[in-house]
């Protein structure tokens, strides 16, 4: 199988599935069953454990660890009933726009 970008698509299709799924036999059931703030925590660990392995330089564990960004990342999504597509038109929408100029219209929060 060749490892691309659709492989998010297939990931989150597992996920949606597992949503309401028992909590005791599956690891994304568990997390969905804790609701989004449970699935934003561990998203949050992950990304640390992503920054840490890229400031230390350790590529192995950096692309390990991107992994279950990803992951975690897309579990979140299916939390909030979010369809990744959804990201991925905004990030279609921002193409070709300077970040700076970007960040510079957003709405202060």
């Amino acid at each position: 199988m060749a490892a691309d970008a659709s492989q998010l698509d297939r990931l989150f299709a597992t996920i949606a599935a597992r949503k309401g799924a028992d909590a005791a036999s599956s690891w994304t059931a568990k997390l969905l069953a804790g609701g989004a703030p449970v699935c934003a925590r561990k998203l949050g660990e992950e990304a640390v454990e992503t920054v840490i392995a890229a400031t230390q330089g350790d590529t192995e564990a950096t692309i390990a660890e991107s992994a279950d960004l990803l992951y975690h990342w897309l579990v979140l999504l299916a939390a909030l009933e979010i369809d990744p597509a959804d990201v991925y038109a905004e990030l279609a929408r921002r193409e070709g726009r300077s970040g700076l100029d970007e960040k510079a219209a957003r709405k202060p929060t």
